[in-house]
Order: C-alpha cells, then sequence, then structure tokens
C-alpha cells in the first residue's frame, strides 16, 4: 500500500517514514501541499498523512481540493483516499474545521506512534470488505494484515518487497502489469530501480512458489508487456 505523507516538519516526516517503511509501506513525502497535490495527480494513495499548516497550499485547503476533485470524478463514496490530518491546534473548533475539510481523522502533536500506527491500520482496513481481508488465487493464499502468503497451505518465506509484488499479482487479476508500472506502485518517488530489479524479484518468487509446487508459469511473462498470474 502506498502513502503520501504531507508535512514540513523534517523530523517528524523521516520518523514517519521509518516507521511506515519498517511496517511495509510504500511511502512518499511532500514538504508542502503545492508538492503534495501534484504527487495525488501522478500517484493513487491508499493514505495521505496531512499536516494542517503546510506551506504554500495549507492542510484543509489540500484536504478540501482532494475532496471537490474526487466528487467531480464520483468518488466521494468510494474511492475516496482517507485522509489522516495532523495539528498542533487541539481545541474542538479546529478539529471540526478539520473534519469538515473532509479529514477522515484528526491526531494532534505530539502523539503516541503506536497509536498513530493503530489509527493508519483503522483508516486503510475501511476500503477492504470482508472477503478482500484475505486474497486467493489458486492454491495461494495471501493475509494483507500480517503480510503472510502461502501455496498450498504451505508457509512461503518472503522478503517484504517480494510479498508486496504477489500482492499486486493477486489484486491486479488477468491483468497485465509492466515493469514500469510495477515500479510505480511499489517503489516511492525517491527511489529509481531499474527493469532488472523487477525481474530479480519475479525471479525470487517463481523460485519459492514452485519449491512448494507451483507450476512454472504460475507467474506469466507476457512478453514486451509485463507480467501476470496464470
Amino acid at each position: 500500500m502506498r502513502i503520501l505523507i504531507a508535512e514540513d516538519d523534517v523530523q517528524l516526516s523521516e520518523v514517519l517514514t521509518e516507521v511506515l517503511t519498517r511496517r511495509q509501506y510504500v511511502v512518499d513525502v511532500a514538504r508542502d501541499g503545492l508538492t503534495a497535490w501534484n504527487l495525488t495527480e501522478m500517484s493513487a494513495y491508499d493514505l495521505i498523512i496531512l499536516d494542517v499548516t503546510l506551506p504554500k497550499m495549507n492542510g484543509i485547503q489540500f484536504c478540501q481540493q482532494l475532496r471537490m476533485a474526487e466528487t467531480k470524478k464520483h468518488q466521494h463514496l468510494k474511492g475516496a483516499v482517507p485522509v489522516l490530518m495532523l495539528t498542533a491546534r487541539d481545541t474542538v473548533a479546529d478539529k471540526i474545521v478539520g473534519l469538515d475539510a473532509g479529514a477522515d481523522d484528526y491526531v494532534t502533536k505530539p502523539f503516541d506512534l503506536e497509536e498513530l500506527m493503530a489509527r493508519v491500520r483503522a483508516l486503510l482496513r475501511r476500503g477492504l470488505s470482508t472477503t478482500e481481508l484475505t486474497l486467493h488465487w489458486g492454491c495461494l493464499q495471501l493475509n494483507p494484515s500480517t503480510h503472510e502468503a502461502t501455496y498450498a497451505d504451505q508457509l512461503l518465506a518472503l522478503t517484504p518487497k517480494e510479498y508486496a509484488l504477489l500482492e499486486l499479482l493477486v489484486a491486479s487479476g488477468r491483468r497485465i502489469l509492466s515493469r514500469s508500472g510495477i515500479i510505480e506502485q511499489l517503489w516511492s518517488a525517491d527511489e529509481s530501480p531499474v527493469a532488472e530489479t523487477v525481474n530479480s524479484h519475479i525471479r525470487g518468487l517463481r523460485q519459492k512458489l514452485k519449491a512448494q509446487g507451483a507450476p512454472d508459469d504460475f507467474i506469466q511473462t507476457v512478453h514486451g508487456l509485463g507480467y501476470r498470474l496464470k
């Protein structure tokens, strides 16, 4: 899952990035509201962590603009990205302004990191139906909550990036994923992996799946286009 942190406090954004990355999320960071907005137009996010007092475009303005854009795209009921608003302002009036602007949750600084992570998990779960809590593809089963994968009931020892890649393939069904599309989904904006990086992860997945009894072409290569599951 991909998360955008819009926060001008460098130390705080670095701490949040480290904690979220350790939990296997892909993280992009913006230091001002305008940069954050430009990132949302280039990438799809599963969650936005948004500081209220951003330069260039503050958090209230950003959130209002985001919700207006989603309404125009008919995403105001389903498909709207959750927004977790961060601020040092802790009055009831301030919270009402933030929530009325379209925020889904509101956390005041300073905050406990574990509580913040719990709120992040809760917001990410909102978009999942009960049928989506476990992903299946033939004998393959994925649990997005625990980041565990099994094939024929045998646990696959996957790296975080291998799990994320396999989850993306399952979620995409028979749709072909290009290498550039995979990179966009699984690596943050400040990383610069090459196509061979994706190929290497695919090879690792194939070897581990085959060791548990999966066919050689469980992950298919569509020459000149990319990859998909058989």
